[in-house]
């Protein structure tokens, strides 16, 4: 009995599922979801395309939070008059702000840009830094702000935090 007739004759008995024969070559011209396989590009084509994605300056972001920080800081004031709500708006974008400049700084030294494993872990080292001194900041702003607003500090520290979707906007499509 042939192979074939003896996997038929197995598939038959409900033992082997039948595997259908592959009539293709290896080489595809496109992919399981139909895209063309991918090119390798050349130098020139590769700095076309960084060319062509500008990328957005962290120092650049952290001066527009600073900027909205002290924009809502102001209207606060303006509005309820109470400098202990101005103040605690103020603490909110530092909330934010002081870890932005920690991370940007560290992101931005020369040692996280060597290669692409020591800016993966320089990346997630400095938001683990970013996160715990966040999260430091606000269990001292009880102690450290009298008066402290609660919902002032939140919304600037909210408001400060939504900037990093405008720097997606800055880079475009």
């Amino acid at each position: 009995m042939k192979p074939e007739e003896q996997g038929a004759s197995l598939h038959q008995a409900g033992q082997v599922p039948r595997a259908t024969p592959r009539t293709d070559s290896w080489a595809d011209t496109a992919d399981d979801d139909g895209l063309p396989p991918y090119k390798a590009l050349t130098r020139q084509e590769a700095q076309e395309l960084i060319a062509k994605q500008p990328t957005v300056s962290p120092w650049r972001v952290v001066v527009v939070q600073v900027a909205v920080g002290l924009a809502v800081a102001a209207l606060v004031w303006l509005i309820w008059q109470k400098k202990s709500m101005a103040l605690s708006a103020l603490y909110g974008a530092a909330v934010v702000v002081v870890p932005a400049v920690l991370m940007a700084r560290g992101m931005t030294s020369r040692f996280s840009s060597m290669n692409a494993g020591s800016s993966a872990v320089s990346f997630m080292l400095w938001e683990m830094v970013k996160i715990g001194v966040s999260v430091v900041m606000l269990m001292l702003a009880p102690k450290l702000v009298q008066d402290l607003s609660w919902p002032a500090l939140l919304a600037t520290l909210v408001l400060c935090i939504k900037v990093y979707w405008l720097a997606l906007l800055w880079r475009g499509r």
